[in-house]
This record gives C-alpha cells, sequence and structure tokens, in this order.
C-alpha cells in the first residue's frame, strides 16, 4: 500500500478545496452581471417603474456578492492553513 504522509494530503486537499471554492467567486460576478443587465433592460421598457426595479437591484447585488464574498473567505481559509 502507498504511504502518504497525512499532512501532506491535508495540505493537498485544502489546494484543491480552495480552488474549487474560489470558482464561487465567478457565479458572483456572473449573477450580478445579469441582474444588472435585466435591469437596465427593464428601466428601458418602463422607465416609470426605474425607483423599484433600481432597489431591487440593490438588495440581488448585495445577495450576490455575499455569495461570492463567503466563497472567497473559504478559499483564502482553506489556502492558508
Amino acid at each position: 500500500m502507498n504511504n502518504i504522509d497525512p499532512k501532506v494530503l491535508v495540505t493537498a486537499m485544502s489546494a484543491i478545496g480552495a480552488g474549487l471554492a474560489a470558482i464561487g467567486c465567478i457565479g458572483g460576478g456572473i449573477g450580478t452581471g445579469n441582474a444588472a443587465a435585466k435591469a437596465v433592460e427593464g428601466v428601458a421598457r418602463q422607465p416609470e417603474a426605474r425607483g423599484s426595479i433600481i432597489s431591487t437591484l440593490v438588495i440581488g447585488a448585495a445577495f450576490s456578492e455575499a455569495t461570492a464574498i463567503y466563497a472567497f473567505l473559504i478559499a483564502l481559509i482553506l489556502a492558508f492553513k
């Protein structure tokens, strides 16, 4: 059987996990971009609803960016463990 040092294995798995967690940052950027595009489209179609569209956009962007920040923090914790 192959004798792998457990400390090396944990370090390697932490690096892989950090890379996978960093993918969540990409999702946050894509989500915020899609939300902004749809908000601009909605304001262009109904300018009188601008206030409610923008407030909904800000709330949605905050949730999307919070998810990306959590993924980034997890990636940092795993990378520097």
